[in-house]
């Protein structure tokens, strides 16, 4: 039966064929999965991190499981913005979904130069900002836990990138409102949420930390709880559209983060357990608004009833 339902969504002037994207560093470059599935058959997808400069990442073990998810410190490996532009983006270009470029560093400059190159990318119509990296000229504390670092930062990026701009947020701070505003005053026309939660796991037998770093990212289906209840607050205090992740593993977890406001969603960890996961869950966001009589996607953001 056909269910001519619209699923597309619209965040500044791109639209989405529907609201299900990657996010970043868990679904490689786009090649990694065309085996398992249609690419373009998602709403877009966000590469790995990318940097001014190669990067080798910290030292292994740099990722571990967990009861509810997995802990994560491979620390941005990737070959730098030039072998991307030369090299990457001539073979990922062609596909029939949105492209978009998560962009970090370690000082302002590094961000606007990545930046700069990649407005030149005719077929790439957003970049994600990672304002979670540490500020070697701060000593080490990220950009995105003080509103002044994150209006700094992005209001530079946004001096030399003029197509989408994206900010993804860090969920290690006392008010993510607070950071989301201060992004939105800087230019930013959509935040995404949640990045990683700091963790740590032990190993009991050799008393030592499972990973090299120490503390590493936590992500899964553990910070889904902490991650819908900040794109909830987020959604409420901003104008802009919100895109939400952490946790989602089904359609179910992302129609949560669309009634919470989200304008669209990114799946992360759940690529890793299963690599046709995003494609099912554009199925059951579609098979959801059939049986619930929703004609556009649309109607479920911000649909949430508190009484």
């Amino acid at each position: 039966m056909e269910k001519n339902i619209n699923l597309s969504v619209k965040i500044k002037d791109v639209v989405f064929k529907n609201p299900v994207m990657t996010a970043s560093g868990t679904f490689g470059y786009g090649p990694e999965f065309e085996d398992f599935i249609d690419i373009d058959r998602l709403g877009g997808i966000i590469v790995k991190g990318t940097t001014g400069t190669h990067r080798e990442g910290n030292l292994y073990p740099r990722m571990a499981e967990t009861s509810a998810g997995m802990l994560n410190a491979v620390g941005l490996q990737n070959k730098g913005v030039d072998v991307f532009v030369k090299e990457i983006y001539p073979a990922i270009n062609h596909y029939n979904t949105h492209v978009m470029v998560n962009v970090s560093g370690s000082t302002i400059e590094e961000y606007v130069s990545v930046a700069e190159k990649i407005n030149a990318l005719e077929k790439i119509p957003a970049i994600e900002l990672n304002i979670s990296c540490p500020n070697v000229k701060k000593g080490g504390m990220a950009f995105g836990t003080q509103c002044e670092s994150a209006f700094k930062v992005t209001a530079a990026v946004r001096k030399v990138y003029d197509k989408l701009l994206i900010v993804k947020l860090s969920p290690n701070v006392t008010n993510i409102a607070d950071i989301a505003l201060a992004t939105q005053e800087a230019g930013a026309d959509s935040v995404s949420l949640i990045n990683t939660l700091l963790g740590m796991a032990i190993d009991v037998h050799t008393r030592k930390p499972v990973l090299s770093t120490i503390t590493g990212g936590l992500s899964g289906p553990a910070v889904k709880p902490v991650a819908l209840r900040m794109v909830w607050q987020v959604a409420k205090a901003v104008k802009i559209p919100v895109v939400g992740l952490g946790g989602i593993m089904n359609a179910k977890d992302a129609i949560e983060f669309l009634l919470a406001g989200a304008t669209a969603i990114q799946v992360g960890t759940g690529n890793f357990i299963d690599p046709q996961i995003t494609v099912k869950i554009v199925e059951g966001i579609e098979e959801y608004c059939f049986e619930q009589g929703v004609k556009d996607i649309n109607e479920l953001i911000g649909g949430l009833i508190v009484s």
